[in-house]
């Protein structure tokens, strides 16, 4: 069947077609690699969800910089008992530690309190009183474990799946696999409020598509005036020319689309669509004057003040409106030294409103069919690194075990799932790898990991690699 001729727009197609006839036979030629490629793409993509899913929409708080499990989530009497002694040589010999190896591995106890929550009887840091009221809405993972020890890496792992850089990260192959439940707004929207989540390099790496369509990679909302960057129009240039200036690229990218069948033609003229939806779309979300005053207390935001609890508020008005994925990041967690004081500033910054979003998300009937992810790239040793008291004390990078928890979205509230040993050295029971977490977190929204793939380079791609179970204890 011939291809319909496309709509001339003020006579620019026609000009453009015309300079083109003379590649025709080449481009026929281009075109059908092409299609063949496109149809390759298409094949191995998944149909999800497989199964039915528990949750439609995730929200993941990713709290950058390897928050203390010790002090905040696993509490490790022993660690008191043996204060300022040497670690036993049969945990730590041998033992890779990032900067402590070679220096005594000194205990270090945590200096905070830690009591039951809930009816659940969840033992939480005095540091988290707000997420001690919800201890029955969540399910704390105490057995986390993580291969990669530095920053970049690790964080890159867990929204990736791989340490390097180049994978599409979890938002994207959820907006590959499931597809957009707003036509407005983009599938996977990112949040950030401390600066670069990943301590260094380009953050922008975090969450985008990789080697998946672009129109899947994350979106990156700003403070200000400019909410999206590049989204508003130029001076002069109205809402309407601004229509008649998409068109006329439109028909110029479908005149070169049927010359090249190229998939990415398609992306950039879905890209331009969507900015100019957003144009209208988005700034409604960021407007919070129809807020509740009751509603920003929840969360402890102050009107007009860009915050990691303004962002939380964000997360909840974005699923709301049917974005599928909302990855908030907030770093500063890195807490080689003065982790006492750090660590009380970051979780005053944070406790109050991650509760307040799982709150406010169960008050509006939103909790059950959302999924909401609290963690780090790794954990902390339970020995110090900096001295046993004042602004030396600290703790270095842990892989071997930290914390991570989940709400929503058919997780099984009041539930702790993994044990450390008495020193919160190793996992001695139900370790949970970073892949399984993603292949849970896919599970709960009704993709099999094992299913979810994209043909790249001549073989299939996943977000789990080759690993991945389902941590079955954490389903309702």
């Amino acid at each position: 069947m011939r291809p319909t001729p496309p709509v001339e727009h003020n006579g620019l197609v026609g000009r453009a077609q015309r300079r083109r006839e003379f590649l025709s036979s080449a481009a026929g030629f281009l075109g059908a690699v092409a299609m063949h490629s496109l149809a390759g793409a298409a094949s191995s993509r998944a149909t999800p969800p497989h199964y039915r899913p528990r949750a439609q929409r995730a929200i993941w708080l990713f709290q950058s910089g390897a928050p203390s499990q010790l002090e905040l989530f696993d509490p490790k009497p022993q660690l008191a008992r043996f204060d300022g002694e040497e670690m036993p040589q049969s945990l730590v010999a041998g033992q890779p530690v990032s900067q402590i190896k070679g220096r005594r591995m000194v205990v270090a106890a945590p200096r905070v309190e830690f009591a039951p929550r809930g009816a659940c009887g969840m033992e939480l840091s005095n540091l988290l009183p707000h997420l001690g009221s919800i201890a029955d809405d969540i399910a704390l993972v105490r057995s986390m474990q993580s291969q990669v020890i530095v920053h970049d890496e690790a964080c890159t792992f867990v929204q990736t799946g791989h340490s390097q850089p180049g994978r599409p990260a979890l938002g994207a192959w959820l907006s590959y696999g499931l597809g957009t439940m707003n036509r407005d707004l983009p599938a996977y929207v990112v949040l950030n409020s401390s600066g670069d989540p990943a301590c260094t390099g380009p953050a922008t790496r975090l969450w985008g598509s990789g080697f998946l369509p672009g129109v899947h990679q994350g979106v990156a909302l700003r403070p200000g005036q400019e909410i999206v960057a590049s989204l508003s129009n130029p001076q002069g240039v109205t809402r309407r020319l601004r229509r008649s200036q998409l068109d006329a690229l439109r028909a110029l990218d479908h005149a070169h689309q049927q010359q090249v069948l190229d998939p990415e033609i398609e992306t950039r003229v879905e890209a331009h669509e969507l900015a100019f939806r957003m144009q209208a779309s988005v700034p409604e979300i960021a407007d919070l004057s129809d807020e509740s005053d009751d509603t920003l207390a929840l969360y402890g935001v102050e009107r007009g003040k860009p915050s990691y609890a303004t962002n939380c508020l964000l997360a909840r008005r974005l699923i709301e409106r049917g974005v599928r994925f909302v990855q908030l990041f907030h770093g500063g967690w890195d807490h080689h030294y003065r982790l006492n004081a750090n660590i009380q500033q970051l979780t005053a910054e944070t406790d109050r409103a991650s509760a307040a979003l799982v709150i406010d998300l169960k008050r509006r009937g939103l909790l059950d069919d959302t999924l909401v992810v609290w963690g780090g790239e790794f954990g902390r040793t339970p020995m110090n690194q900096g001295g046993q008291a004042g602004d030396r004390f600290g703790r270095d990078h842990h892989g071997k075990a930290f914390a991570t928890w989940l709400a929503g979205g058919g997780v099984k509230g009041g539930t702790v799932v993994g044990r450390t040993d008495e020193f919160g050295y190793d996992v001695v029971e139900s370790p949970v790898q970073v892949h399984d977490l993603q292949a849970t977190v896919l599970h709960l929204l009704g993709i099999d990991h094992e299913a979810l793939t994209f043909r790249h380079q001549g073989r299939d791609f996943r977000l789990t690699d080759v690993n991945g179970e389902v941590v079955e204890s954490l389903l309702a």
